[in-house]
């Protein structure tokens, strides 16, 4: 399904496609940097960097710790197994989403730094052309109703392929350049079928998403009824 090799105390794992070009470097931004190929970076809980390579163009993400104990521990995490490491199980969902045909960003490599009991993880994926958050388009304008029955349809087929999120918000729905919509950050996803009631706790989730934005922003083209559509037209196509 995916390669994965091991430098020094590094483990790297690859897409089959970009096997044999992954090298430590791919994961230090500084290295893009010094090489001119750094085209953009993200800030949130941490910067993600955006770098074009032989015609490549992709993400780099660092895995840090939130809430209490990220003041702490910030990037490290207890190693009982590379399975069983937040990044090792990100990458390899993605590699089964993408073989199941849905919308996710290519995932090109990854990478577990282990020293003792502790690990550290990044991971690199390929960039959803001309990408634009749901949240990016909604202070912009309204959605049309064929853009809110996407939305729903798409969360619907991967909740249909038992795909859990474990934060899907309007900030990890993207609409690419030609008006595709994919789903990203995938950091403690998984599969889960049969299906319980977990579908509509994501759903529930998302709701809430809408609505913290729509506090935050001063100018954001939503209302509740574009809540009923989009959660209507996701109920007409759930089929677990």
């Amino acid at each position: 399904m995916f390669n994965q090799q091991t430098i020094n105390e590094h483990i790297i794992l690859s897409h089959p496609e970009h096997s044999a070009e992954i090298s430590l470097n791919w994961f230090d931004n500084e290295y893009w940097q010094q090489q001119g190929k750094i085209v953009g970076a993200k800030k949130g809980r941490a910067t993600a960097w955006f770098f074009c390579h032989n015609g490549l163009t992709a993400v780099l993400r660092h895995y840090w710790r939130g809430g209490l104990v990220g003041k702490v521990l910030s990037d490290q995490y207890l190693f009982f197994g590379l399975e069983k490491t937040r990044v090792y199980q990100e990458f390899s969902l993605m590699m089964k989403l993408c073989e199941l045909g849905l919308n996710v960003p290519k995932p090109i490599a990854a990478k577990i730094s282990q020293a003792g009991l502790i690990y550290r993880g990044d991971i690199i994926t390929q960039v959803v052309a001309g990408a634009q958050s749901v949240l990016d388009i909604l202070k912009q304008r309204p959605f049309s109703a064929q853009e809110l029955v996407k939305v729903a349809h798409t969360i619907a087929d991967f909740h249909n392929h038992g795909v859990y999120h474990a934060d899907l918000n309007i900030n990890n729905i993207l609409f690419d350049e030609t008006g595709e919509v994919y789903i990203i950050d995938f950091d403690r996803g998984e599969l889960k079928l049969p299906a319980s009631n977990w579908q509509q706790a994501n759903m529930t989730r998302l709701a809430r998403s809408f609505h913290k934005e729509q506090g935050r922003n001063h100018v954001m083209h939503w209302q509740e009824s574009d809540w009923q559509q989009l959660h209507t037209a996701y109920q007409s196509t759930l089929k677990v």
